[in-house]
């Protein structure tokens, strides 16, 4: 597995790790994204707002959009899923928000090994996932539900936006190389 631990300021950064990750699997019909989050908190909708931005690019397996989001109730039925189309051979990319340091909100977190979902608000859910992107959203501060009650939308449809379009030219030059 590449290993990947690396904030992304810009899409550009992110797309240039993802970049390495579309070259080793650039079938995106192997790929999963598990987009975490709930579409009934700002901050929180990070994740919905990627995987329905994802669906709508033709991306074939995408769980959790804002018709169907995959929040902290349906999680662990789609880890379940996800790891069944693993044994497969797919690769899984988990999305989610969190809370970070003050100079990081806006930017990406992406790194190698699984996502540990709800870990701010201590959810106790599984980890999933080969590689995972966090978008934050908010700092990290001693109220986590607030903070992310209380995220700028603006600011997530704008990191849904970019990390969407960044891992759809990611595949795009994949497969274009071909």
């Amino acid at each position: 597995m590449l290993d990947v631990r690396a904030y992304a300021a810009t899409g550009e950064d992110l797309r240039r790790l993802l970049s390495d990750i579309a070259a080793r699997h650039p079938d995106c019909g192997q790929i999963t994204f598990v987009c975490i989050g709930s579409d009934c908190s700002t901050g929180d909708a990070y994740g919905p707002l990627v995987g329905s931005e994802l669906a709508a690019k033709g991306f074939p397996h995408v769980i959790g959009t804002l018709e169907e989001p995959c929040d902290a109730r349906s999680f662990p039925s789609v880890a379940a899923a996800a790891r069944e189309r693993e044994v497969a051979g797919a690769i899984t990319i988990a999305i989610d928000a969190c809370l970070g340091k003050p100079e990081a909100v806006g930017s990406m977190l992406m790194a190698s090994g699984p996502l540990e979902p709800g870990e701010a608000l201590s959810r106790g859910l599984p980890s999933l996932g080969h590689y995972h992107i966090k978008g934050i959203v908010n700092r990290f501060g001693p109220k986590a539900y607030w903070m992310l009650q209380t995220t700028s939308l603006r600011l997530v449809m704008e990191m849904a936006a970019v990390t969407a379009s960044a891992i759809a030219q990611a595949w795009m030059d994949s497969t274009d190389s071909d």
